[in-house]
Formats: C-alpha cells, sequence, structure tokens
C-alpha cells in the first residue's frame, strides 16, 4: 500500500485518485479500505493466475555480496488478475527476507487510532469546507457505502475522500485480500522468511494527514465529481502493470498525479522514494538477498527509485 495505498493519482479524476492509492499511495489504503468508515469483507486470497507472456516488471541490483530485487505491486486486485510469475517466484524464493512499504498490512488493530488522531476534525467539519449542493453529493455518495453527509461531517477531507474512491473498487471485486503484499506476507510467513518495512503505518497516515486544507478539498471535491468511474481507470493501470508496461503506469498514474498536483505528487512519491533510495544502498552496503516489493508507481517514471539509484551511481537491470 501501496494508503490503499495510497490517495489520486489525478485530483481531476477519482479514478485515477483510486489508481494511485492501489499503485503508489502505501499498503495502509488496504486497512483504511476496511476499517468502520468503509466495511468491506475480506474474503481469503485464492491461488495467483499466471501471467500471460513475463508479468509484472522485475529489477535487481547487486554487488559482489548482496543481491535487492525491486518488485513493483498493486495493493488491491481482484481474485483473478493474472500476475503469477516464475520470475518473480524464483527471486523470491531465493531472498532471505522480504521488505514491504509498512510491515503489516493486515494489521487493523493499528489502524484505528490513527484514524482518531489524525481522521476527525469537529472543529472543521465539512460542512463548513463544501457548499450546500456538494453536501448533497456527499450524502447521496455516502449511501453507497451504508453512511449520510451527517455521518460524515466530522471527518478530515482526505479521509472522506479516500473512502469514496476505495468503495466502487471493493463493490467492484477489488480485495485488499488479493492485493500482491498480502499474498507475498503469506508466503514469506509460510517460509519463515523475516518480513520489514520502510516505513510505519503512522507515517502512511501522516502524508496524507498533512496534506494542505486546500488539496484535501479539492481531492475530496473530485471524488464527489466522479467516484462511480473509479473502476475502469483502476483497470487500465492493472492491466499495464501485469503486462509489465511501466511506461504505461508512468503515463496513467504517475504523470497524471503530477500535472493535477505537485503538492500530491512531491509528498506520495518523490520524498518517499528518496528516502526508500537512502535504505536501498544501506541494504547494499551489507550482505544477502532480499526482496523489495513497493507500489508500482514508485518504480514508474523521472523520480522512480531506480532514477534516483542511477542517478547516485547504482545500476539497477530489470530482469
Amino acid at each position: 500500500m501501496t494508503l490503499a495505498s495510497l490517495l489520486k493519482s489525478s485530483v481531476a479524476r477519482v479514478g485515477r485518485t483510486a489508481a494511485g492509492a492501489a499503485l503508489g499511495l502505501g499498503l495502509t489504503v488496504t486497512l483504511l479500505a476496511s476499517a468502520p468508515a468503509v466495511a468491506f469483507a475480506q474474503a481469503a486470497p485464492a491461488a495467483v493466475p499466471a501471467a500471460q507472456g513475463d508479468g509484472p516488471a522485475l529489477w535487481v541490483i547487486k554487488d559482489d555480496d548482496s543481491t535487492l530485487y525491486l518488485f513493483g505491486t498493486v495493493h488491491v486486485l481482484r481474485p483473478t488478475t493474472a500476475w503469477g510469475s516464475p520470475k518473480v517466484d524464483a527471486a523470491f524464493d531465493a531472498s532471505q527476507n522480504v521488505i514491504f512499504e509498512i510491515s503489516n498490512p493486515d494489521d487493523q488493530a493499528a489502524i484505528q487510532p490513527l484514524i482518531g488522531q489524525y481522521g476527525v476534525s469537529p472543529d472543521r467539519p465539512l460542512s463548513s469546507l463544501l457548499t450546500a449542493e456538494e453536501i448533497a453529493e456527499l450524502n447521496t455518495a455516502a449511501q453507497s457505502i451504508g453512511a449520510t453527509a451527517a455521518q460524515l461531517d466530522p471527518l478530515r477531507p482526505w479521509l472522506v475522500g479516500l473512502t469514496l474512491s476505495v468503495a466502487p473498487l471493493m463493490r467492484a471485486g477489488y480485495d485488499p485480500q488479493s492485493g500482491v503484499e498480502m499474498i507475498l506476507k503469506a508466503r514469506a510467513e509460510a517460509a519463515g522468511k523475516p518480513v520489514s518495512g520502510f516505513e510505519t503505518i503512522d507515517e502512511q497516515v501522516r502524508i496524507l494527514a498533512t496534506l494542505s486544507e486546500e488539496t484535501q478539498v479539492a481531492f475530496l471535491r473530485a471524488a464527489l465529481e466522479s467516484y462511480k468511474d473509479a473502476t475502469t481507470e483502476l483497470d487500465a493501470l492493472v492491466n499495464a502493470w501485469a503486462e509489465g508496461d511501466v511506461e504505461g503506469i508512468e503515463r496513467l498514474g504517475v504523470d497524471e498525479m503530477r500535472s493535477a498536483s505537485e503538492e500530491i505528487y512531491q509528498a506520495l512519491l518523490v520524498r518517499r522514494n528518496a528516502n526508500w533510495a537512502d535504505q536501498i544502498q544501506t541494504l547494499l552496503a551489507g550482505s544477502g538477498t532480499t526482496f523489495i516489493a513497493v507500489g508500482s508507481a514508485h518504480l514508474a517514471g523521472d523520480d522512480s527509485v531506480q532514477e534516483i539509484l542511477e542517478d547516485r551511481g547504482v545500476t539497477v537491470t530489470r530482469q
């Protein structure tokens, strides 16, 4: 997460909001998707169908005593999405440990207090930020998740916008339990591989909570305008990811995010990518084989993790 992930790939289109969350914002989106504000059943993941062709992209970073695999993920998927890949399985099996964006994408207990801390603002209710017409639209949208505008009124705009972005995906069959990290985490635990994270859930939620109020409200307004279109947009991005089409991910997700909001682009991608590149270089200075799985939006575009590493003299090779 992926803040499930993970906000909007475009503040102008809620479909790309959900796509950005699923590909780049972070795994916290998988927890928020099943939090009380967005309650959905979680089914056990099925076996992963084999991808057509080479499947999702995989990179490797090596020195004399270290091998680091870098794999882009989608935090929520339909159980029927075909992304199984022998080369990814081989890299995963060869690795001694696994690193995700966060180590505990299935920890419901961890997200609840953070929603209370960062997602509620009774002194700045939505009714004080939106017009009467927008509140009416919010009430209609809220009914799709079994709520009312009055019940959502104390929540902060980022949380309500994310809720309205993710909800259509859940109804269309996208499931956090079928997301890449949940499946790989189960595999890692079964194989006794240690699992760690580049970030904490608290850090990921604070990325959203510290966006300017103006950006949060713009995000929510976009969600109200076109929340019904989310599934089509994410389908296109998932297809690009499953086919290893990194340029497609860049075009459909990363470029849309930057053109819509430089603040979101810097907060969700650039600063985090630089931080992760630091951690990867620390790993490279050690030894052993590590499998790293982060949202695919972080591995596409001019400010991707790979580009940052290459600029620092680290060779990253696509498998």
